[in-house]
């Protein structure tokens, strides 16, 4: 069905997002709450959002003409993925359009070299980097930083793991993997850190921003399996200095939107940032069922220069286990043992094929233990996935 803005109720907006992912697909269920025409520009017409967006058109989302044409229809225009090359959102506003975050702001995380020097120029804590060009200077960094091991990135692409590398010493054979990339190397120390954080805020064009609690998050090889809202025994003048920051990188950035500033907590006190995410993100899925307003309906406020919603917790503990995929394709075949064992559990599916290591969904539990809040989301992401059975 194509797509007519005269169909719709009169005022209501129409907000377009690039990219048929998961966040659009979770972003749908607060557009419908709030009367916002979503519309998605997709991959390909099963994508995850495209199940559930009636107007996802299919689209290259590094073809001008194609961005163009689908913007033209929308009041604004927003991503589920960092990947829109830049030139497009610069013609995009040149055209007049609404973009958020726009290009001069999505830029930094796009380009980790980019955001790295951009968040020098105000001290914003960061490892510490530079950018390489050959395995002489890669060796040079090292001993500027204390030795190997030292880590390699992409500047551009990397995500979940990937376009990222361990360096143990001059001659480890992902030197030459990583130049071989073909995309301009970011090297960075290697932080001795007691655990990862992740302070997510959103900001509107005129400048209300709103910080949520500082979460936990927990990696296996390079992906985000679990997160704890708030940072168990995170003191609560480290929680504000983490706020802070992502407040300050979002205002000097100019992000209109989610921000996720994903941060190292060093084992020598440090709070350093590592990525940036210009989107709702993975760490802030929990939102959803454990905040007053999820940080999908205020990325939609933001864009739209609504007032933002409060980000307080609804509970003292909220945790998110993704649900990733492994040997069972069947995961629905769990609902019923998960919902009778646990009545409170909240069941996410991002109606994705399963495929070992794809995030399939996400479980989420609240309630006033952590430990116990901690079993329950772990169990019913095990069950789904067939890791245990009973």
């Amino acid at each position: 069905m194509k797509f007519d803005r005269k169909d719709l109720p009169v005022g209501t907006p129409v907000v377009g997002m690039v990219g048929g992912g998961q966040l659009a697909r979770m972003t749908q269920e607060t557009a419908v709450a709030l009367g916002i025409q979503l519309r998605v520009l997709a991959e390909g017409p099963a994508v995850s959002a495209a199940q559930a967006v009636a107007d996802a058109p299919v689209g290259d989302y590094k073809d001008l003409e194609t961005v163009r044409r689908f913007a033209a229809e929308c009041d604004v225009v927003t991503f589920d993925h960092e990947h829109v090359p830049t030139e497009i959102l610069h013609t995009l506003e040149a055209d007049g359009l609404k973009v958020h975050p726009g290009p001069d702001a999505l830029v930094h995380a796009q380009d980790k070299a980019v955001m790295r020097a951009r968040l020098d120029t105000f001290d914003a804590p960061s490892p510490a980097h530079q950018v390489v060009v050959t395995p002489a200077e890669v060796e040079d960094f090292a001993k500027r930083v204390g030795g190997f091991p030292i880590i390699l990135k992409t500047t551009r692409g990397g995500y979940d793991g990937k376009g990222v590398w361990f360096v143990d010493g001059p001659d480890d054979e992902d030197i030459a993997t990583a130049f071989a990339s073909g995309v301009p190397i970011l090297a960075e120390e290697k932080v001795d850190f007691v655990r990862e954080l992740s302070a997510i805020v959103a900001r509107s064009p005129h400048g209300q921003a709103v910080a949520y609690p500082i979460v936990e998050s927990v990696q296996k090889n390079g992906i985000c399996v679990e997160v704890t809202a708030p940072a168990p025994g995170l003191a609560p003048e480290r929680a504000a200095q983490a706020q802070q920051t992502a407040l300050r990188i979002a205002g000097e950035l100019g992000v209109v939107g989610v921000l996720a500033v994903e941060m190292f907590e060093a084992r020598d006190g440090r709070l350093l940032v590592n990525e940036l995410a210009m989107r709702p993100h993975n760490t802030g899925h929990w939102s959803i069922d454990g905040a007053v307003t999820s940080q999908f309906e205020n990325h939609l406020r933001a864009v739209l220069d609504l007032p933002l919603g409060s980000p307080a917790a609804r509970a003292p503990y909220t945790v998110m286990v993704n649900v990733l995929g492994g040997d069972v394709e069947d995961m629905h075949r769990g609902l019923l043992h998960c919902m009778a064992r646990d009545p409170g559990l909240k069941v996410h599916f991002y109606g994705k094929s399963v495929k070992p290591g794809r995030k399939i969904g996400h479980v989420t539990a609240y309630g006033d233990d952590l430990e116990e809040t901690r079993e329950r989301a772990r169990h019913a992401a095990a069950y789904l996935t067939g890791t245990i059975d009973e």
